[in-house]
């Protein structure tokens, strides 16, 4: 006999009841100031036990410009190439004579529209060489940048202190050719590649940086001077001070007068209620000098940052409340350069406006805090602290992509993911299809290996 069964007379399944597990604790050391102090010393003696040699890629080409080479010709070579500065030799005495940079185009900018006319400096521009480019910044009262050298075998922690207290952005690394007894330029450090290591390699104290930047006292950040009794601002008032600004409406060449006299390589561009709206930079000036277009200076911010290149990666924010592991990650995933602080959530509920500027932070900063003479009890913390010694990671490439602009208000980046290298595994540095936003700081190409110069 058979039998079917339905709804009425099927068997009843008795389910059993679901359980929730508890969450397994968290392993993580709590976050204090004595952490963040102690990651900040292993960070300053994993450096002291480290050279510049190995920063460097498993392979490279680096650009290095004869002195004697014309302006108009070393600025095709360096925009071919992806970067925006490189080292000088002097073939007649075959040895180094300094770098090549965006502060030298700068400058050569500022002396045609000051001393010169247009007509002459379209003359000029095509026979004008770089070893007369000191000559430049005599006539403007410029101080001549100091000839900066490091051997690549002294520990990163002395080549950081030399970037700090000179305020160079990158620092020339020279050896001696054991035969000829010449000069050899071997590489350039950057600020960026520097802290790009630490970032690769430190990991575990980079997690335990957790105090907000501003805190830190990391960056610049507004402070305008107080109002006289009427209310009334005087004339030249800069609401913004100490912090050098533009708007849309700004000339060209005010901004490139604000490069020259502050040593500054951008200005935030800001509405009349101070939102950021843009970041006017040294390398939106390169190609009026290369197509010698000086007339172009005249045009306002508008009009000069609607002739910039579509892959401009746009303008980086945070807020003072974010973190310097959180920035140091950043660092790590995509190139940056400097971070424009704007007024978060924080200071809107104390009444402000979100997306306000309230800062500008740069690399040097960051390297000033990471490396400089912080209270942090180094002589205590040397008996208790047991300091990390990972192996050294070569510093890989990452181009990033990103909208025209990127509001990161923690300072994440969503446009430019990136996988963290395996700590043994060398990567290779290439020159093609540098984005702008890898132009800035570059200091030399990197792809294929090739002698540096001799005699």
């Amino acid at each position: 006999m058979s039998a079917t069964l339905s709804p009425s007379n099927s068997p009843r399944v008795r389910r059993r009841g679901s359980t929730r597990r508890p969450r397994a604790a968290s392993h993580l050391p709590p976050f204090t100031q004595e952490s963040h102090d102690a990651a900040l010393y292993a960070i300053r003696n994993y450096l002291k036990g480290r050279t510049s040699y190995d920063t460097f890629p498993v392979s490279f080409r680096l650009i290095v410009l004869d002195s004697k080479l014309e302006v108009k010709k070393a600025l095709q070579c360096l925009l071919l190439n992806g970067v925006v500065s490189a080292p000088l030799w002097n073939s007649e005495r075959s040895c180094f004579a300094g770098m090549f940079t965006v502060s030298d185009i700068i400058h050569l900018i500022q002396y045609y529209y000051k001393c010169s006319s247009y007509d002459a400096a379209a003359a000029d521009v095509e026979t004008f060489r770089l070893e007369s480019l000191r000559d430049i910044e005599r006539q403007l009262g410029v101080d001549p940048p100091p000839l900066l050298r490091e051997h690549p075998s002294a520990s990163l922690y002395d080549a950081s202190k030399r970037l700090i207290q000179t305020h160079a952005r990158r620092l020339p690394l020279l050896d001696n050719d054991t035969e000829t007894g010449h000069e050899v330029i071997v590489s350039i450090l950057t600020q960026y590649r520097l802290l790009k290591f630490i970032s690769i390699n430190c990991p575990k104290d980079i997690q335990q940086l957790h105090l907000p930047l501003r805190k830190l006292g990391i960056g610049t950040y507004v402070n305008p001077p107080p109002l006289p009794p009427s209310g009334e601002r005087p004339e030249g008032y800069n609401p913004y001070h100490p912090i050098a600004t533009a708007t849309m409406n700004t000339p060209v060449f005010d901004v490139v007068h604000m490069f020259s006299e502050r040593g500054i390589s951008a200005v935030p561009i800001v509405d009349e209620e101070g939102i950021v709206v843009n970041l006017y930079e040294t390398v939106d000036v390169i190609t009026l000098v290369r197509l010698g277009a000086y007339q172009s200076l005249d045009l306002t911010i508008s009009e000069a940052l609607n002739q910039r290149s579509p892959d401009f990666p746009g303008v980086v924010i945070c807020t003072a409340s974010d973190s310097l592991g959180t920035l140091m990650q950043l660092i790590k995933k995509r190139r940056v350069h400097r971070l424009v602080v704007v007024e978060g959530e924080e200071e809107e509920r104390k009444g402000g406006k979100k997306g306000r500027l309230l800062g500008i932070i740069t690399l040097s900063d960051v390297l000033r805090y990471l490396i400089g003479d912080v209270s942090i009890g180094e002589a205590q913390l040397e008996h208790s602290v047991a300091p990390t010694d990972p192996a050294p990671t070569p510093d890989p490439a990452h181009v990033p992509t990103g909208a025209p602009t990127s509001s990161e208000p923690h300072v994440s980046v969503e446009t430019a993911p990136a996988t963290d290298p395996a700590p043994d595994a060398p990567a290779t540095e290439d020159v093609t299809a540098v984005p702008p936003e890898e132009k800035q700081e570059a200091g030399a190409t990197e792809g294929e290996a090739a002698p540096a110069p001799a005699e």
